[in-house]
């Protein structure tokens, strides 16, 4: 008896996500839609994850318009997204008036499918999104984080899937982020799931440990009914198995797809030529690695503790990095290693090999994390570390999104005329900082997205602009990407040279000495700490908030500033008691390890 394999193609979200750091634009996605179109997948995941993220802090595309723009371009096919349960796509739980809000616009814009997870596996935190879901009439698809630990079992992973059926949800998915899942671990689990419950099984994973297609075949032998591809010009590695080769894998067998492999094959090369335009976000990290099944680290991971060492001299301790991940996993009750989630463990892990001892600085998300905050952690916690981060504060044990009051009225207020929809105060929501920045250049019509680099010719080299035209070229700097124009040169004199750029679209005039030294508009010209009394911070960030004011008093490891970094808030304490004599930073700097932010004299 056949049984027809439905496939879903990741190439508008996941692929590029896990390849080019979520930098395709919508003006790649669109001129291949028709043929996208008429392949007949059964979805096609275009939103959700970090793509709404990307479109706002670095494409400057508006993500609600491309979401529109893809519904219209792609009339026949199922439109899917990835949404993070509880904390939708941003990187803490909302309340449920806005979790509400989300899934409703994002229905309206064109979503059909919605797969809903939670990076603690806790139901608590899906049950709202799968009622809003059904409430829009669309499809809610319950997903398991796969991991594996000792609390990760089967009989766990039947458990939560026979929850969210309970739930409502319309099909259950194995998503597999780190590339984790072996053969016959995914044959036992799918046929497992077949057995305890009634909706269709999907099966994601990626192929980061090269693994991922003989998963997929092992899942489809057992009974899966969907599986997750990638084009094959953006497939393997840290992505997903190829579209045409699992296509031409199950051809002819009772599970063919009946898919057409030439229609596929002509939209892989349209995307091998894309892939070329993006080469300058191409990350080392994105090839097979093994290591994966024991480090658990999923690829976009690694690529971004890579870029964090590396800005500070400390890249050839990538290794004690992974192998603190787990430890730190451990200490934390293991948690599956998907957003936030992987941010809490990795940067944390960070922390720990930097300072040179464990927890020493312990994150304002791991805090919360160890308080209950996320959810129910899926194994048993260390007590011991819980009590350093939390103290005497109590454990919250109930749904953390119960703790929340409605925010919506709220959001509409702080973000006021800039919004002209519901959609952009949802943006705000999602991301405040960067949100509020989008809607302000957008209403100022000065948004400038990244600049993509010339593709290089043979030799290597790209191209300089021609007579009149400046030089682009973008930079990264601690994290941050800056788009950088040189529009002129002065003449040398008195062993100085001046520098006409633009900075993101805003005019710099930068004076060049010797031995590097400069300054410029937008310099730090803060001093080096060499004092007790001298506040700083051990990793480039920027400064969320300032807890104190010149002429208080502070305690010893008192908290007196908040930093952010990879994602993640730090306290920064005042390591000795005393009077604050000046403070030298503000909310939104840009701050550097070893600088000067606040002087206390004890």
């Amino acid at each position: 008896m056949s049984k027809k394999i439905f496939v879903t193609d990741t190439i508008l979200r996941d692929a590029h996500q896990s390849l080019l750091a979520t930098r395709m634009r919508t003006e790649d996605m669109l001129p291949i839609c028709d043929k996208l179109d008429k392949v007949g997948y059964w979805s096609l995941e275009v939103w959700g994850g970090a793509t709404f993220d990307a479109c706002v802090r670095f494409l400057k595309e508006d993500p609600w318009e491309r979401l529109r723009q893809l519904r219209a371009a792609l009339p026949n096919t199922r439109l899917q997204m990835l949404l993070r349960g509880q904390n939708l796509l941003g990187y803490r739980h909302y309340s449920d008036d806005v979790v509400k809000a989300f899934v409703a616009k994002a229905a309206v814009n064109g979503i059909d499918v919605f797969r809903i997870f939670d990076a603690m596996n806790d139901v608590r935190n899906l049950r709202v999104a799968i009622e809003a879901v059904k409430a829009a009439g669309k499809h809610a698809q319950g997903t398991i984080a796969y991991t594996t630990s000792p609390v990760h079992t089967i009989e766990a992973f039947v458990a939560q899937a026979k929850q969210m059926e309970a739930m409502g949800c319309d099909s259950v998915a194995i998503k597999d982020m780190a590339g984790l899942l072996t053969p016959f671990a995914t044959g036992e689990l799918v046929k497992a799931l077949k057995a305890e419950q009634s909706l269709p099984v999907f099966i994601h994973s990626h192929d980061t440990a090269g693994l991922a297609a003989m998963c997929q075949l092992k899942a489809v032998e057992n009974g899966a009914d969907h599986i997750d591809t990638a084009i094959s010009s953006f497939a393997w590695g840290t992505s997903h198995p190829g579209t045409e080769s699992m296509v031409a894998a199950l051809k002819g067998s009772e599970f063919d797809t009946g898919l057409d492999l030439e229609l596929l094959q002509e939209i892989g090369l349209y995307f091998y030529a894309v892939r070329k335009k993006y080469h300058q976000f191409e990350s080392e990290f994105t090839a097979v690695d093994t290591r994966v099944q024991v480090n658990q680290v999923p690829g976009g991971m690694i690529s971004n503790l890579a870029n964090q060492l590396k800005e500070q001299g400390a890249l050839n301790r990538m290794n004690e990095v992974l192998a603190e991940i787990p430890r730190v996993r451990h200490d934390l009750g293991y948690p599956p290693l998907v957003t936030p989630t992987s941010q809490i463990v990795g940067t944390q892990a960070f922390f720990n090999v930097l300072a040179g001892e464990r927890y020493k600085t312990i994150t304002n998300e791991v805090k919360l994390y160890l308080q209950g905050g996320y959810g129910k952690a899926p194994g048993e916690v260390d007590e011991k570390l819980r009590r350093q981060a939390i103290g005497s504060e109590e454990v919250i044990d109930v749904r953390p999104a119960d703790l929340l009051k409605p925010e919506m009225t709220k959001l509409r207020g702080e973000i006021g005329a800039l919004a002209k929809s519901e959609e952009d105060v949802l943006t705000y929501a999602m991301f405040p900082d960067i949100g509020r920045k989008f809607l302000e250049e957008r209403e100022a019509g000065t948004l400038v997205p990244e600049v993509l680099l010339p593709i290089p010719e043979a030799g290597g080299v790209s191209k300089p602009g021609g007579e009149g035209v400046p030089t682009e070229f973008v930079i990264d700097v601690h994290g941050e990407t800056y788009r950088v124009d040189i529009t002129g040169v002065g003449v040398k004199a008195e062993g100085k040279r001046h520098f006409y750029l633009s900075i993101d679209g805003m005019p710099e005039e930068v004076v060049f000495e010797p031995l590097n030294e400069f300054v410029g508009g937008g310099s730090s010209k803060r001093k080096q700490a060499s004092a007790p009394g001298h506040v700083s911070t051990t990793m480039p960030g920027n400064i969320v908030d300032v807890l104190v004011k010149e002429g208080d008093v502070v305690k010893a490891g008192q908290a007196v500033l908040i930093t952010e970094a990879m994602k993640m808030e730090t306290e920064v304490q005042a390591a000795i008691a005393g009077k604050v004599v000046a403070i030298h930073v503000a909310k939104g700097d840009r701050v550097n390890p070893g600088e000067i932010l606040i002087e206390i004299e004890g």
